[in-house]
C-alpha cells in the first residue's frame, strides 16, 4: 500500500497497519500496547476495531512543531 507522508494525512483515524507504518513498527507491536495500556499513544475502538489518532501519531513523530 502507498502511504502518503505523514504531514499530508488528513484521516482523523489511523488503522493499525497505517499507524505502524508511520512509527516505523510492527502492525503487532501496536496492537501490543493496546492489550498492555503500554506504549507512547493509546487506540481508540472504532466498530471493534483499533483506530489510532492521527494528531497523537503527528505529535510523537513531533511533525509540525518546532523542535
Amino acid at each position: 500500500m502507498n502511504h502518503p507522508p505523514i504531514e499530508e494525512q488528513n484521516k482523523p483515524i489511523l488503522t493499525t497497519g497505517e499507524a505502524a507504518y508511520y512509527l516505523n513498527r510492527q502492525p503487532q507491536t501496536l496492537r501490543e500496547w493496546a492489550c498492555r495500556k503500554s506504549g507512547p499513544l493509546r487506540p481508540i475502538h472504532v466498530n471493534g476495531r483499533l483506530g489510532w489518532p492521527t494528531e497523537q501519531v503527528k505529535c510523537i513523530l513531533k511533525v509540525g512543531q518546532f523542535q
